[in-house]
């Protein structure tokens, strides 16, 4: 099968899978907004961050290892899965170990246990999700989303509005499908099959696959503080901050969808990126035309119908939540590019150059949060996450052309980026005539980037030109 319609096939697939428990999100705001109040939304959120901020840690990213070595040809699946789980299990008891110290912190007082059970579950379905991509069973991946979005759907029913658990119950229907996929996952992927210690006598596996996943750990930790510090820092700094960072967290997913498009499609990406060696840089370079063209019009989307979302899919007191969406939608955007050129550090293993850009980024974000946010609340919080993507996007944009010599496209880029951001801020002022004003931006930008989805269309269709 030619490499384009080999990425096509498996997105549509990953799309199947991922679609639905990420579209659930949407959905169910309007549930969440109802049923909790902002404060307590922002809670949850909060722990939900602290979740993804332990997961990393917990696992000592080795859920990244095993899809990198799990793809490549020259290393045994056993060896992977066993080095996978035998790491899970040290972290697993460190994590035991900080228990006491993690009900001191202050937020998570109350919650830790629930919070420890869900880092457990969430990291052990990463590890057998990342697995099952690696031996080519996308199909089995795709089944195991639609079940987790349909017991995700069950859970939050039976636990907000039946026994209206609240906080508690937001987390325990994520914990209760994750639980529910992992088993699915072990029995239909046969997953404990693969596991053998004995594999592991060389160790140069282990070690190779440790050395590659140790510096993700605080690339990690780095990217959620590009894209989570905010959040705290609006609740320590701001009056009301528990509420404005409910505000902020509803605000956000909206613009995610954008990083839903870029996750479904990167879960493909990475595989062929990793696979397909023959005209590397010419395939990287159409890729990212294509992808960029995509999230520029998306994201130009969201803002010209951000109040109208809002109005449409939150409860009427989280309706001025939606003047973030705008700037968020920026940041997004550039997520993804982001994202995208991560990629080729990935295929050439250089965790540690991965490592160093985020690290900037966060610095970035971090600095210009506490600056701004006192100033410009949520808003501030947004730009200052989208300058580190910016940020990040141009050191990676520098420094990836030393491994794969891609065309980025840098003036469309510069034109697309300008016409975003003035229409963010145009929409967030609500300048005289905005409508008609934000209509013509959007119709600009998907002419701008028409060409660009063109191109992939034709790549994918029978016949198509490569």
């Amino acid at each position: 099968m030619d490499k384009y319609k080999r990425l096509f096939s498996n997105t549509l697939i990953f799309a199947i899978g991922t679609f639905g428990s990420k579209l659930l999100v949407f959905f169910l705001m309007p549930l969440y907004t109802n049923v909790l109040t902002d404060a307590e939304y922002g809670t949850s959120d909060l722990l939900q961050q602290s979740a993804n901020l332990l997961v990393p840690l917990v696992t000592f990213g080795i859920t990244d290892a095993v899809i990198r070595f799990g793809l490549d040809r020259k290393v045994r699946n056993t060896e992977v899965l066993t080095t996978g789980i035998l790491t899970l299990l040290i972290g697993f008891v460190l994590l035991f170990l900080c228990y006491p110290l993690l009900a001191m912190i202050p937020g998570l007082d109350g919650y830790t246990t629930l919070l420890c059970v869900f880092v457990m579950m969430s990291s052990l379905r990463q590890l057998f999700q990342q697995f099952v991509r690696a031996k080519g069973y996308i199909k089995l991946y795709a089944v195991d989303g639609i079940l987790s979005t349909a017991l995700t759907l069950l859970f939050t029913i039976v636990f907000l509005l039946g026994f209206q658990w609240g906080v508690e119950g937001y987390l325990a229907a994520i914990v209760c499908a994750d639980g529910c996929s992992c088993l699915f996952l072990l029995f239909n992927g046969r997953i404990l099959g693969y596991f053998r210690p004995s594999a592991l006598r060389g160790k140069t596996t282990a070690q190779e696959m440790l050395r590659y996943s140790i510096p993700m750990i605080p690339n990690t930790v780095f990217w959620w503080i590009t894209t989570v510090s905010s959040r705290y820092i609006i609740t320590a700094v701001m009056d009301g901050g528990a509420s404005v960072n409910g505000l902020y967290a509803a605000a956000y997913k909206w613009p995610s969808a954008i990083i839903l498009i870029s996750t479904i499609f990167m879960n493909a990406w990475q595989m062929s990126a990793i696979s397909e060696e023959k005209g590397r840089a010419r395939f990287f370079t159409q890729v990212f035309r294509s992808l960029t063209s995509l999230v520029f019009i998306v994201g130009s989307f969201l803002i010209l119908f951000s109040k109208v979302i809002t109005k449409i899919m939150v409860a009427d007191s989280y309706y001025e939540s939606w003047v973030y969406i705008p700037l968020l939608s920026v940041a997004t955007v550039y997520s993804c590019m982001v994202t995208f050129l991560g990629t080729v550090y990935i295929v050439n293993k250089k965790s540690i150059l991965s490592l160093a850009t985020t690290a900037a980024g966060a610095l970035v974000n971090v600095a210009l949060s506490f600056v701004l946010i006192s100033y410009y609340g949520g808003n501030g919080a947004a730009f200052a996450m989208f300058a580190s993507y910016f940020v990040v996007f141009l050191l990676r944009a520098y420094d990836t052309k030393r491994f794969i010599h891609m065309h980025l496209g840098i003036f469309r880029l510069t034109v697309n980026t300008i016409l975003l951001v003035v229409q963010a801020f145009l929409m967030i002022f609500e300048v005289p005539y905005w409508i008609p004003i934000e209509i013509a931006f959007t119709l600009c930008i998907t002419f701008l980037n028409f060409g660009g989805l063109m191109s992939a269309v034709r790549k994918i269709l029978p016949g198509g030109k490569k």
